[in-house]
């Protein structure tokens, strides 16, 4: 912090009687050392992010801050004030006010800033310090952290605090969601961005169906805590073994990030050890919050969504690589191209059929795999690796027998109860190293293949016939109602369990496709697309119903909408849930219906317009979406604009604090 903040920068005399006049008093002394270029219009910013959250600590200290295109330099001021000035922290007013000011678009400065001010405030000796400051020069550097010179004596004592000190609290975090596309990395950002707020050391391995790059095994031995954020189960559990636990869903992971890591201080602090097995398994009784949490001793049903969502983030790679294959060799090659003989046998080089073909049987080999995943993943979430073989083998026979995706699923269910069933009769030592290679696998799917072929595989295959039927028979208004409710669920929670529980119902169709399943698919995603969009378009044509960052945040959800990615509408649903979301719902519904109504189909489960071409009806479908968009605009900003009398000065100069960027960014 040495270049931040200067003698002329220091004002031991606050005389300003509100927060507003403080902030201009301390933003004179920032124009006058040539670190503000417009006064006025770095104050409309000022009072913007204000508006968003009181910036008022415990302790009478008030942290007024924002990024603005009118600041040339990072910088702190720092006013002391006699009476006090309220910035509406809960114990009372503020006699010490820091105003912090960084240039538009410099995060990390803003958050260095922060972070490093707030450890600092956290030191009982630091704010007395600035209390009893008589001059200006020596107050600025204290706050930049230059020590007094210290007599010989104190040299041994200071080194050793300086030692203490300078080893933070270490967190080593895992965040997770079913496809990996946006709540994973947003949880990631949001708990890293808490973390240096809090003057925590936050590494975070980022798993789903993206992929994953292993943290550092030094860095989990270093860790004092460790958090899960996540929707599908941790993979590889029992590195974390012997640390204390915050087992969490990935959406406490974005929203309340600073309590969690709070939360694992406490655990250390108390010295509460979660049980990790040696296979993986974590017995820590997590928090089980209603966002959705991971942990093992969760209510049955958050666990039962967990152990489903697993396996089809696991199943989602497959789909989307064997659906657009055989959407392209259908453009190429049309629909008879399914009957082509094989290419191993019959390939010609420079005939489109052979291509189209060739396109056509890889697609199909890769949607081969989809049920057996699924059922393996599932298990995997259950009861981890000595899981998967019982959860293929349950999946492979759901095939044979014709039960689909739904044995897929029951298969998988049943793998993992198995084998967590077979982990609790306690053996000999002797037998401990080969239990999950050789034991386990060999029990487990005898008895899951006895289940599937026996007892429970001709059942669900004539549950799964029937649920075919009705797809393929639904026409009219049946069509047109199933529509409504996937729309209304799609954009309920925009990636939360209703959006989830119908992606996977659409995804779970495309394993065995047919007509009713490829419209259903069709249906999901347009509804899926239409909040972002929204949005976007919202923000575009009513700017002044938006704060500064949302309408960033609008010109990013064009691409997220397009893409099929509905988590771009979170940060807007965020902040005035009960106009956003009631407006997308109504859009999604319209969406959904017509997207029925209108016949149209998919064999991807991802890709939004980059996939049009290989959609059924292309022009109908883009109609659909349109229409579902214009609804949910005009909602939105009728629902705001009739809650304004006059335009919210966030809306002419917002500017957002630290954690809206890390949302902005992650999505």
């Amino acid at each position: 912090m040495s270049e931040l903040i200067t003698a002329e920068l220091v004002d031991l005399d606050l005389s300003a009687a509100t927060k507003d006049a403080a902030a201009r008093s301390l933003a004179e002394r920032m124009v006058a050392a040539h670190r503000v270029t417009d006064l006025e219009g770095f104050l409309a910013d000022v009072a913007a992010r204000e508006a968003q959250m009181p910036t008022g600590l415990d302790g009478g200290i008030g942290i007024p801050h924002c990024r603005s295109e009118h600041v040339s330099a990072p910088t702190l001021a720092f006013g002391r004030s006699a009476a006090g000035i309220d910035f509406g922290a809960a114990d009372g007013p503020a006699d010490l006010v820091f105003l912090i000011a960084a240039p538009a678009g410099a995060d990390d400065d803003h958050l260095t800033i922060l972070s490093g001010l707030a450890r600092r405030l956290m030191d009982p000796e630091f704010t007395a310090a600035l209390r009893a400051g008589r001059d200006p020069g020596a107050v600025a550097a204290l706050i930049r952290g230059e020590e007094p010179e210290q007599k010989p004596e104190q040299e041994l004592a200071a080194t050793e605090t300086e030692t203490a000190d300078s080893a933070p609290f270490r967190i080593v975090a895992v965040t997770s969601c079913p496809t990996g596309i946006a709540h994973t990395y947003m949880a990631a950002e949001s708990l890293a961005a808490a973390g240096r707020a809090e003057g925590v050391e936050v590494t975070v391995e980022t798993q789903g169906s993206a992929g994953f790059k292993k943290l550092d095994p030094a860095v989990v031995a270093a860790a004092d805590a460790v958090i899960w954020a996540h929707d599908v189960e941790v993979r590889e559990k029992a590195r974390f073994r012997g640390k204390p636990l915050v087992d969490v869903g990935v959406k406490a992971g974005i929203n309340r990030p600073a309590e969690l890591i709070a939360e694992a201080r406490r655990k250390a602090e108390r010295g509460e050890i979660a049980a990790v097995s040696e296979d993986g398994g974590s017995t820590d009784p997590g928090d089980g919050d209603g966002d959705g949490s991971g942990a093992d001793h969760a209510h049955f049903g958050v666990r039962l969504r967990t152990y489903l969502m697993s396996g089809v983030s696991y199943m989602v790679p497959f789909v989307a690589a064997g659906g657009l294959l055989i959407a392209l060799s259908f453009a190429i090659g049309g629909y008879e191209i399914a009957s082509a003989k094989s290419v191993a046998d019959h390939f010609v080089w420079g005939e489109a059929d052979s291509w189209a073909a060739l396109l056509n049987q890889i697609g199909s080999a890769a949607f081969a795999f989809l049920v057996p995943v699924l059922a393996g993943y599932i298990a995997y979430g259950m009861a981890d690796r000595p899981a998967l073989v019982p959860g293929f083998v349950g999946g492979a026979i759901a095939l044979t027998v014709n039960a689909g995706f739904l044995g897929g699923l029951v298969a998988g269910l049943l793998a993992g109860a198995v084998v967590m069933a077979i982990q609790r009769v306690p053996v000999h030592a002797t037998l401990r190293g080969i239990m999950p290679v050789l034991v386990i696998p060999l029990i487990a799917s005898a008895v899951v293949g006895f289940l599937m072929f026996i007892v429970v595989g001709k059942p669900i295959a004539s549950l799964q016939n029937a649920l075919t039927d009705w797809l393929n028979g639904l026409s009219g208004s049946n069509a047109v109602i199933l529509g409504v409710v996937l729309g209304l669920m799609m954009c309920f929670d925009m990636g939360g369990p209703l959006n989830k529980v119908a992606y996977a119902f659409a995804v779970g169709g495309l394993a065995d496709p047919t007509d009713g399943s490829l419209k259903v698919m069709a249906a999901v995603m347009a509804a899926g697309m239409v909040p972002p969009l929204a949005m976007a378009l919202a923000t575009t044509v009513r700017r002044k119903l938006f704060t500064k960052t949302e309408r960033e945040n609008g010109r990013a959800a064009w691409v997220l909408g397009a893409s099929f990615i509905t988590e771009g509408a979170i940060p807007f649903a965020a902040a005035d849930p009960l106009r956003v979301i009631p407006s997308v719902m109504a859009g999604g519904a319209v969406t959904g219906a017509l997207s029925m109504a209108f016949g149209a189909t998919l064999r991807a489960p991802h890709g939004g317009v980059f996939v049009v071409p290989l959609i059924g009806q292309p022009y109908l479908y883009l109609l659909a979406i349109a229409a579902g968009t214009l609804v949910a605009t005009a909602l939105v900003v009728l629902l705001k604009g009739a809650r304004r009398t006059a335009p919210d000065p966030a809306g002419e100069a917002g500017a957002a604090g630290p954690g809206d960027s890390r949302v902005t960014v992650a999505a």
